[in-house]
């Protein structure tokens, strides 16, 4: 009797550490981790640092290099989490929606950016958007 107490015990722990995993699931999906919030301020000087070199310094976007953010539809029209899995992974010039000709290197050519810091880039961004 003890025994059987002991194996309903074990079972019923598993069956809540699976579900607080998200494992057992059919969906053979995983939902991506949530970005952390953003700071708006911190974001300002990682985005002067790195993306005004193409975006410019006001985010208007320079000739020939990166688009305006302060009017993008397209960052508009897309979550943080969203924003955040694009400019990580960039878009090359074969890209069909690349309309300038030149490379969005993958987080802007930053490698050391991590979620934090282009959630933080999105924060500032968010701040300057019409």
């Amino acid at each position: 009797m003890k025994a059987l107490r002991i194996t309903i015990l074990g079972l019923a722990i598993a069956g809540l550490i699976l579900a607080a995993c998200g494992g057992g699931g059919a969906s053979g999906g995983q939902a991506a981790p949530p970005i952390p919030a953003g700071d708006a301020t911190a974001g300002k000087t990682k985005f002067e640092g790195t993306c005004a070199a193409c975006h410019g310094p006001d985010a208007k976007g320079l000739p020939g290099l990166g688009k305006n953010l302060v009017t993008s539809e397209f960052a508009k029209g897309k979550t943080d989490a969203e924003l955040v899995a694009f400019i990580k992974t960039g878009r090359p010039v074969s890209d069909a929606l690349n309309t300038t000709g030149v490379e969005m290197p993958p987080k802007g050519g930053n490698a050391a950016f991590t979620d934090q810091d282009l959630a933080d880039i999105i924060a500032y961004v968010r701040t300057l958007e019409k």
